[in-house]
């Protein structure tokens, strides 16, 4: 007996068409793999889709893909992760469950769980994530006794960082530890970091994270060039099953002391010198330039010459001048350089008086000076900006009338 295991899959995670595409296409091929593989059953631990309530058109390819599973006489089962989830606990996923493409596992009530049964006999539960990592209290108030003593190929899907397993670099997410669950379970099905981990653990079982179905960002083409999920046995026998569409040319520039000119001739001699047909590029450039601004390197001629790129995209969140690390050295925090730039630019607005331009200025900075929060998604951040921007342009929420003078 085999069976597969996904997570993060992040479906409608990428603003860019083209990379949205792939993401999809990642899926249906994994999907194909399994088929071929003959996997009992297929589980998802977490974050199918990348918000709760995704585009039809997405919908109807994730249902489409699925139902590829249902023909092939493969279930699915799986527990929402933090993505899948609205605030108020809707998630899309119950429509697919109600259509018979995917069972979720999270049967929960005053800390107990259930099993759910597959036509192997094997026996699954889980734990869901949660925004903020919330699911730690269920976690914390579960039964564990009733869980652990039950006979059987059992498998815990969860959704949630290990402490113990943590990889360098996420230290300060937040995590618990894998001593909440509950033991003598054969394989722990895990997601929501974004990295490839197994583990066999004392009186637990094998621990496993497959990573991300496609890369979600930036950083994490750069790092990963594509995603994967394991196939497992019931003699819990792994493989890790990479699935690459397309290669990943990633370039780094260095721009300290040079000018814009530089380090536009620079990523072009790169590029002429690269092969990135059909090739996802990423172009990150980092340093403090020696003269001029940012703005004045030509991105737009660069991109020109990719166009035999499937895509290209570009990272400059660590390019800055050296006006600007001078202002910082002089004035010595954040605060001090805004308040500069604000009294630099005052009055660019002939409608308003300068003292409110300056207030209303200070006010949007402040608004803005926020991060999303860990597992937060996209549309609760921004829904959470808009709530605080309004009241501070004057504008009503349903009239979306500008009322400042």
């Amino acid at each position: 007996m085999k069976f597969a295991h996904f997570s993060d899959i992040h479906i409608g995670g990428w603003r860019e068409e083209e990379l949205r595409r792939i993401n999809v296409d990642a899926f249906s091929k994994s999907i194909d793999i399994c088929i071929q593989e003959n996997v009992a059953f297929v589980l998802i631990a977490g974050d199918l889709f990348d918000t709760p309530l995704p585009s039809i058109d997405l919908i109807k390819e994730v249902a489409s893909i699925l139902n590829k599973l249902k023909e092939a006489d493969i279930s699915v089962y799986l527990v929402p992760g933090s993505h899948d989830l609205s605030p108020s606990g809707k998630t899309m996923l119950e429509v697919l469950e109600k259509a018979g493409l995917c069972e979720n596992v999270f049967k929960y009530k005053d800390g107990q769980l259930e099993f759910t049964i597959d036509k192997t006999g094997t026996k699954l539960t889980g734990i869901l994530g949660q925004i903020g990592g919330l699911e730690k209290y269920k976690l914390r108030e579960l039964d564990r006794e009733s869980l652990e003593k039950e006979p059987g190929f059992k498998i815990f899907l969860f959704h949630t960082m290990l402490n113990e397993f943590k990889p360098e670099g996420l230290d300060i997410v937040e995590a618990e530890s894998y001593k909440l669950f509950p033991k003598n379970f054969n394989y722990y099905a895990g997601g929501h970091p974004h990295f490839v981990f197994n583990k066999k653990v004392e009186d637990y079982g094998l621990i496993t994270y497959p990573g991300a179905l496609f890369p979600n960002n930036f950083k994490e083409l750069e790092k990963f060039k594509h995603g994967g999920f394991y196939i497992c046995d019931d003699k819990l026998n792994l493989r890790w099953i990479p699935v690459k569409l397309k290669d990943v040319e990633s370039l780094y520039f260095d721009a300290d002391n040079k000018n814009p000119l530089e380090v536009e001739e620079n990523i072009i001699n790169k590029l002429k010198n690269s092969d990135i047909k059909n090739k996802i590029v990423t172009i990150r450039v980092e340093g403090t330039l020696s003269s001029g601004k940012t703005s004045d390197i030509n991105f737009k001629k660069i991109f020109e010459l990719t166009k035999s790129a499937y895509f290209i995209m570009k990272n400059t969140y660590k390019l800055t001048t050296k006006e600007l690390e001078e202002i910082k050295i002089e004035h010595g925090n954040i605060e001090e350089v805004e308040a500069l730039i604000i009294k630099e630019h005052i009055g660019q607005f002939e409608a308003m008086k300068p003292e409110n331009e300056k207030k209303l200025t200070e006010l949007l900075i402040k608004a803005l000076d926020k991060e999303k929060e860990e597992g937060e998604i996209k549309a609760v951040f921004e829904e959470r900006l808009i709530k605080d921007i309004f009241p501070i342009l004057g504008i009503e929420d349903e009239t979306k009338q500008l009322k400042i003078k």
